[in-house]
């Protein structure tokens, strides 16, 4: 980011709000002026000296340096902080007009919301703190997002296809965007209690060394993340949702104190709240403007596939067609692995033979089945013109029509969608696409299966 020159530099608000809060004597003053000169901060700042925590003091803060007398330079300094972190990156999101930066962006605001609720009956002193390090925890993802955008792609692709964020961002970055934030943190200068409490906290490795202040931030930053993502991110299925909701809430409920069921009403609670439920409702039109884009491009990325191959020439291309066919059906589909079935009738059988995905070598010796006919949906499929796609393998009334083979190689196997490839009368080759995790799973919409259709007719002329 520094060779590009794209490093962004803090405002000078921020480095006189740090300045303030190391050797608040002498930068009062200038504290003072930092939130005189942003008229929404101000009124944060009013407003929450005359809140009914302060009520002793009166309710009657009418200026601004009062209100820095009551409630103290470091819960202003992180009051603005967390402000001017977010106005820097909304400038960022609306130059950029990228769903993507939109949707990221109102993740990280939905995050602090819920980080604000936990912390509902803490002191404001640790509740400032709590929010602070809530939107620094994902400054890593954001810097990504705004100022490395190709790596943002890169990491986004390897992602959705199932592997982990983790593993995506050590092999595109070299380092995680937990890392790449408190690298950012480290050289902005942050007080060293955001230092500590952006940083993840595990339960179930729990560092016993650290202060309870910064184990306490980090599990409410942690918490808050991760419901922010499970809300972002909902898989369709809502049992699945309110699983996945309340495994969050049992494995953060020792640490922050707080019973799992209080912990699961405060996802369920944000309806109630404006703030939050504007910015659920932007989620939901962001997730669904980005579900169109997706509809979109995969039936762009299959056409390209299906021009390609028939520019190409029928003689000695036939392992660079399937293999261009499974790249593109890999994806645009975000499939987890897509492999093709090739005939051997000295065997037989129908074996896989190549494929791309996460450990398709090891599988391929295990997926063949012969190609005498029994009722199954390999047999189907071989039998139709047309494809075929399982939404749900695991589907009681789809269990019968599963084979043994199947369930027993690709047990992991959510949905799948088999094409079949023929030559002449005859069915040469079965092209096979799965997701193998429920968040990777999607629907294959009617003109999506047409051109996969005829891909694989294409496909034919190469036998």
């Amino acid at each position: 980011m520094n060779q590009r020159g794209e490093f962004p530099l803090l405002s000078n608000s921020l480095h006189m709000t740090i300045s303030a809060m190391k050797n608040e004597d002498s930068n009062f003053a200038e504290l003072v002026q930092v939130v005189l000169s942003d008229f929404s901060l101000t009124q944060k700042v009013m407003r929450l000296a005359n809140s009914a925590m302060y009520i002793s003091f009166g309710r009657n803060v009418t200026t601004v340096t009062r209100a820095l007398m009551i409630l103290g330079v470091e819960v202003v300094g992180h009051l603005v902080i967390g402000v001017k972190l977010i106005d820097h990156f909304r400038q960022a999101s609306s130059k950029a007009e990228r769903i993507d930066a939109k949707l990221e962006l109102n993740r990280v605001m939905l995050a602090s919301y819920i980080a604000r609720k936990v912390t509902d009956s803490h002191d404001i002193h640790g509740s400032e703190q709590a929010v602070v390090c809530t939107l620094m925890c994902q400054l890593g993802r954001l810097l990504c997002l705004f100022y490395l955008e190709q790596e943002w792609q890169a990491i986004h692709e390897s992602t959705a296809r199932g592997q982990g964020q983790d593993q995506a961002c050590e092999a595109v970055l070299g380092i995680s965007f937990e890392d790449l934030g408190l690298e950012a943190a480290q050289r902005w200068g942050l007080p060293g209690l955001i230092y500590s409490g952006m940083q993840r906290f595990d339960p179930a490795h729990q560092d016993l060394s650290l202060p309870a202040e910064v184990q306490w931030l980090q599990a409410v930053t942690s918490f808050s993340t991760d419901v922010s993502t499970l809300l972002t991110e909902i898989p369709a299925d809502t049992q699945l949702a309110n699983e996945q909701l309340a495994q969050v809430a049992a494995h953060y409920s020792e640490v922050l104190k707080i019973e799992p069921g209080v912990l699961l009403e405060i996802p369920r609670s944000l309806a109630q709240d404006s703030g939050s439920t504007q910015h659920m409702k932007e989620i939901d039109n962001l997730r669904a403007q980005t579900a169109q884009v997706k509809i979109q491009d995969t039936r762009r990325h299959l056409r390209e596939c299906l021009n390609d191959l028939r520019a190409l020439p029928s003689e000695k291309h036939g392992a660079q067609a399937l293999t261009m066919a499974l790249e593109t059906m890999l994806s645009s589909l975000s499939f987890s692995r897509a492999l093709v079935f090739l005939h051997d009738r000295k065997a037989g059988v129908f074996a896989a033979r190549f494929g791309l995905g996460a450990n398709i070598a090891a599988l391929l010796p295990s997926l063949q089945f012969g190609q005498d006919f029994s009722p199954d949906v390999f047999h189907l499929a071989l039998a139709n013109s047309m494809g075929i796609f399982i939404e749900d393998s695991n589907a009681p009334n789809f269990s019968l029509h599963i084979p043994d083979w199947f369930k027993t190689a690709l047990p992991d196997a959510q949905g799948f969608i088999l094409l079949p490839v023929r030559c002449g009368n005859s069915a040469v080759a079965l092209l096979y696409g799965d997701w193998n995790k429920p968040g990777l799973m999607r629907k294959i919409l009617p003109q999506e299966m047409s051109v996969l259709n005829e891909l694989a007719k294409e496909l034919g002329r190469f036998f």
